[in-house]
């Protein structure tokens, strides 16, 4: 009995973050990974509650759990005793009948970095969706400022072979290539530029190192997904428990710390593009992508709202791992800041997000003053995409929606499936190209 208040109390005790409440989706992903570990029978749980836990997932009974509260050392404490308390019938639970209403099981549910690997699986998942697009926006833009695609050469990249910088220019290539994908809008041969910008070139090297990034982070939280994180671990063929450091958070922190900084820079060359497109000195283009300048802003303030978004991933890109308070009277001398880790890369990936969507925006209205001309095949694709959910920008209106949608078709990959069909033709037709690079199937898309 003693030992069974002592555990209740534990949970109660521990229950003290504090801040919103992760969405239902977010509590769920919880929820699954910490059943996954308590699942590999490290963690001294009873086979009874494990089943209720299963239970609880399988009718999307969720506990309130506040995001914030955490150090990532012994643990996502805070959040995984939120976690526990709801199923032990106290605090408050979710469910799809009811949604959010009051509820009417020790150490082994309350250790371990489920709520730094759950919301680092979602930034990771969302990271690799919007890089992929990112490639896809980039190149529409160059076509609309109508820039070269030399730069994009398989012989450039063989000689500099980071896997990430071949994957780009390959992806630049199948989407510009006149040869299978005639553009109206660019010609090689009349080119008058001596080079283009750097934010238009060099979308290898910096949208490359950001699909490495991804790779690393992926490799780094798999192996933390699918690892026993408790303290203590029971050994039960040994016949002993151990009390180790499994549920220190310093490795999905330090990655995702690295995903953020990775990732971010995505939106900060994306913003340097929006601008070319809408300064009329940096392009062939009207002012601010609108013909009546004078009496209409066009584009000139959704490009501010851009800026904003990179200046504040500036500051979230500050690693939340380089940190460490003592807590627990000392004995947690050294704590990983994990949670605010991964909370903070998926805000700036949601910016990131964001900002390559008002690129889209952008880039679509650009191709309205090229007009009746016509890009590559596949950049058309994106182009009717964005047209089926917003209208061209013929006068001032509210941007905000524009952007949502816009946004929206990005979260759904919607931009990537309309010019995948297209990709897949040309590394068919390019097979041999390939494989003199080294470039696998897997690696380019």
């Amino acid at each position: 009995m003693i030992f069974r208040e002592l555990q209740e109390n534990l949970v109660r005790s521990t229950s003290a973050g504090v801040g919103p409440p992760l969405s239902p989706e977010r509590t769920r992903m919880l929820l699954a990974l910490r059943i996954n570990v308590l699942a590999k029978g490290y963690s001294g749980v009873s086979l009874e509650t494990l089943q209720k836990m299963v239970a609880a997932f399988n009718a999307s009974c969720l506990s309130w759990v506040p995001e914030q509260g955490t150090v990532g050392a012994s643990g996502d404490l805070a959040p995984l005793a939120h976690l526990a308390l709801g199923l032990m019938g106290e605090g408050r639970m979710w469910s799809p009948q009811t949604g959010w209403t009051d509820a009417t099981t020790g150490l082994s549910l309350i250790n371990g970095t489920q709520m730094i690997s759950s919301l680092g699986a979602e930034a990771v998942e969302r990271a690799e969706a919007i890089t992929r697009q990112a490639d896809v926006i980039a190149a529409l833009t160059l076509e609309t400022l109508k820039g070269t695609n030399k730069a994009f050469d398989i012989d450039v990249h063989a000689v500099r072979p980071h896997p990430g910088q071949i994957l780009v220019a390959q992806r630049f290539r199948s989407l510009l290539h006149s040869d299978f994908f005639p553009s109206e809008v660019t010609d090689e041969k009349s080119y008058e530029g001596v080079q283009d910008a750097y934010s238009l070139r060099c979308c290898p090297q910096v949208h490359g190192v950001a699909n490495d990034t991804i790779a690393f982070v992926k490799y780094i939280l798999n192996t933390e997904l699918n690892s026993a994180t408790d303290n203590p671990l029971v050994f039960p063929e040994r016949g002993i428990t151990i009390s180790a450091g499994n549920f220190h958070g310093e490795y999905p922190a330090k990655a995702l710390d690295f995903l953020a900084i990775g990732v971010h820079e995505l939106a900060s060359i994306s913003e340097r593009r929006i601008e070319r497109l809408c300064n009329p000195s940096l392009s062939n283009l009207p002012a601010f992508l609108v013909k009546e300048g004078g009496l209409n802003t066009g584009f000139m303030v959704v490009h501010c709202t851009a800026a904003a978004l990179v200046s504040e991933n500036k500051v979230l890109c500050h690693p939340a791992s380089v940190d460490s308070l003592s807590t627990s009277a000392a004995t947690e001398d050294h704590v990983s800041m994990g949670g605010w880790a991964a909370r903070k890369a998926l805000k700036v990936v949601e910016h990131v997000e964001q900002v390559l969507a008002i690129e889209l925006l952008a880039a679509c209205q650009a191709l309205e003053f090229h007009r009746p001309l016509k890009t590559t095949a596949p950049l058309e694709k994106v182009y009717e995409l964005l047209r089926s959910v917003v209208r061209p920008w013929d006068k001032d209106r509210v941007m905000s929606s524009d952007i949502e949608a816009a946004h929206q078709l990005l979260l759904e990959e919607k931009v990537w499936e309309a010019v995948l069909p297209y990709m897949d033709q040309y590394k068919k037709r390019n097979h041999h190209h390939l494989s003199s690079s080294n470039l696998s199937s897997e690696l380019l898309l």
